[in-house]
């Protein structure tokens, strides 16, 4: 009896304090922004790949062009903090036909061009020192913080003009924000538009390697706001 007595008072208590607690009336909403920009620097992806028959003499050889590489990326006035080293390895395949093992070395490096004028003059630099591979060309901008706050902002501002315009029927207004939660996967630029051509037409004229077009900085948001 006295436990029954107990479950109803805690029963009693618990509908008393809901009935207490008010509605909130609110609207949650979700929000982009984007921002376009052309970028002012490139992350340069490459790598030099060596093949032979024998480990030592590939890795040696492998060695001595990466040398040269970095020897040419310094006096192309490229700062020591942006370029590095990325990887090195050294693998063996074996050929069943011919019944031996080949090997390949490869080192790649990464730069960062924070002056895209040089492009061509760098690949072309690169190429001739002995790169064979170009792994990736990413663009970049050297404003990303405040493209990202840009953006952010602008997220924010879409969501509360989608709040205004469901409520704006309703006769009421749009309040404070109660809940802000951002969506944005990550602020990697997304190249809007991007090639690789050549625009000389003769040998006198200067040549035109590529085309950076626009990166473009998205933020997602959802926000719930109070409605008054």
């Amino acid at each position: 009896m006295k436990k029954a007595l107990l479950i109803f008072a805690l029963f009693f208590m618990a509908m008393s304090y809901a009935q207490e607690q008010k509605l909130v009336p609110m609207i949650s909403v979700s929000g982009e922004g984007k921002v376009k920009i052309a970028p002012d620097q490139a992350s340069i992806s490459i790598s030099i790949e060596t093949k032979g028959t024998k480990a030592d003499d590939v890795k040696k050889e492998n060695d001595k062009k990466m040398d040269a590489i970095l020897k040419f990326i310094k006096k192309s006035n490229i700062a020591k903090e942006d370029f590095q080293t990325q990887r090195v390895s050294l693998n063996s395949n074996y050929d069943y036909e011919k019944k031996k093992h080949n090997y390949i070395a490869t080192q790649s490096v990464q730069i960062l061009l924070k002056d895209l004028s040089k492009y061509d003059e760098l690949m072309e630099g690169l190429v001739d020192e002995g790169i064979n591979r170009i792994d990736n060309v990413e663009f970049k901008s050297s404003k990303m913080k405040d493209l990202q706050s840009d953006a952010r902002k602008l997220a924010i501002k879409e969501a509360k003009g989608k709040a205004e315009d469901f409520v704006s029927v309703l006769g009421q207004k749009v309040g404070k924000a109660l809940l802000i939660s951002d969506n944005s996967q990550n602020y990697n630029p997304h190249p809007v538009m991007y090639a690789m051509k050549s625009m000389a037409m003769d040998e006198s004229a200067p040549r035109e390697t590529l085309a950076v077009g626009e990166i473009e900085i998205t933020a997602n948001v959802s926000v719930s706001f109070i409605l008054e």
